[in-house]
């Protein structure tokens, strides 16, 4: 019988376990129909417990190297198995080691049924081959068109307006930027933004200029003088569900901020990434000046987070631009995901799965509020993150090395922040990258444990 050497592997002993299997495939050590030890004999002999060893089939079933027959044991498969270099990445999020508060990932999700039953359709289509090809010159238009259909539902302006596919909306942010600047320019950004673009901007020879900010958002009178001083055309700010501080504009304030946006000539680059998260939420910006707005979205945040297919819309004027920055960076998003995503547009699966990323947000929300109780301030419920204001008494980056000792990774504010000014107190606590919400639970229970405590030092007297 089979039997692994797992010492000097890497990771759970579940997933070691799964790995050493498929490498017994890949070295044909394991042939097909090679009857694998019982669950509970390998975990005896490995001295494992029987969940793990079960653990381990499982996952190795799932990738397509093992099938189970009632009553008769677990076999290698026949057809479909592949050999370990072929195996495509692992995305499952871990169960075990630091809780993970930093990366903003939405609620791994449910999709897998709706993915298997769309992948066996489009088994059965005649022309299956055509996903491919380089190039479909029927398909980006629908793709658009559902696009178009699935940014309608927030009441955005179509007259004289485009759509572009791209992949996903760091994809699209980076797009804007390349068609919409030139090294050397400045780009305005609220005073905390998405981390990358710093590092697009460094990249690309742009000079950030932070924006003052309220609890509102973005300052209109801030953004004006902002303007007058440096004679910036171009704007990126997140109005909905703003990350890192999960603020959402009025529709007044956005009314404020169109107005200096038409009156100073700026393109604004809206990212709404979380814009179908709110049940109810403001009109986008791009409603309200909607001649210089290149408004960005995408379905990973919104419905699944490997679906890498975001979506441009702009004003007429720029889709020259727009399309030969898209042809330069990638030429054209991967046809069978977007049919993928199209498909679930137009059959309502999107909106399906997009009510339980909200369902899940809303819960782990809630999860918060009652382990963290007044530490947290009040504020939109929609997203997938928090902004938690430190007491005086810690450094926001003491306290994430401190959180870390204790087994929860979270962000500080200074990742966010743009200029030379301070960073506020405090940190970003991102609720849905984990897959347990035991978990969450459980980090958020080491956070207000912190918060109330004193930083590690506070006791030496010098």
């Amino acid at each position: 019988m089979w039997s692994p050497v797992l010492n000097g592997r890497k990771g759970p002993a579940y997933l070691a376990l799964a790995d050493a299997i498929a490498e017994g495939v890949s070295t044909g050590v394991l042939r097909p129909r090679d009857r694998l030890p019982t669950q509970r004999s390998l975990a005896y002999e490995l001295r494992l417990s029987l969940n793990t060893v079960s653990r381990a089939y499982a996952e190795a079933t799932r990738r397509g190297f093992l099938e189970g027959e009632v009553g008769r044991g677990t076999f290698v498969r026949v057809t479909g198995w592949q050999p370990v270099e072929a195996q495509p990445a692992r995305m499952a999020r871990p169960l075990s080691g630091p809780i993970d508060f930093s990366l903003n990932l939405p609620f791994a999700g449910n999709a897998e049924a709706a993915l298997a039953q769309t992948l066996e359709s489009l088994s059965h289509s005649p022309v299956l081959s055509s996903y491919l090809h380089h190039d479909r010159n029927d398909d980006p238009r629908r793709h658009m068109d559902a696009g178009a259909r699935w940014m309608g539902r927030l009441k955005l302006p179509d007259a004289g307006r485009s759509v572009i596919l791209c992949n996903g909306a760091q994809h699209g942010l980076l797009v804007a930027l390349l068609a919409l600047l030139r090294p050397g320019d400045v780009l305005l950004v609220e005073a905390l933004t998405y981390a990358p673009v710093k590092s697009m901007a460094r990249h690309l020879g742009l000079s950030l200029r932070p924006v003052a900010m309220d609890d509102e958002g973005l300052k209109p009178e801030a953004l004006d003088d902002a303007c007058a001083s440096t004679r910036a055309k171009v704007l990126y700010c997140l109005p909905t569900l703003h990350t890192p501080t999960a603020i959402t504009m009025s529709e007044a304030r956005r009314r404020e901020i169109a107005h200096v946006v038409e009156k100073r000539g700026l393109t604004v680059i809206e990212d709404d990434v979380f814009g179908f998260l709110p049940v109810e939420r403001p009109p986008p910006l791009a409603c309200f000046a909607p001649h210089h707005a290149v408004f960005l979205t995408s379905v990973s945040k919104s419905i699944a987070p490997g679906l890498r297919v975001g979506y441009l819309q702009f004003p007429d004027r720029l889709r020259g631009a727009l399309q030969a920055a898209t042809n330069m960076s990638t030429w054209m998003s991967p046809p069978l995901m977007s049919e993928i995503v199209s498909r679930w547009i137009i059959d309502g699966t999107a909106e399906r799965l997009n009510a339980e990323q909200r369902n899940e947000a809303r819960a782990r929300h809630d999860m918060a509020r009652q382990v963290l109780g007044p530490r947290l301030p009040g504020g939109d419920r929609s997203g997938f993150h928090v902004w938690l204001p430190l007491p005086d008494r810690w450094d926001p980056d003491a306290f994430c090395a401190a959180a870390r000792r204790r087994g929860v990774e979270v962000q500080p504010a200074s990742v966010f922040a743009v200029g030379d000014g301070a960073a506020p107190n405090a940190i970003r606590l991102c609720l849905s990258h984990e897959t347990s919400r035991d978990r969450v639970r459980q980090g958020l229970a080491i956070i207000a444990d912190l918060f109330d405590g004193a930083p590690e030092d506070s006791s030496l007297i010098v």
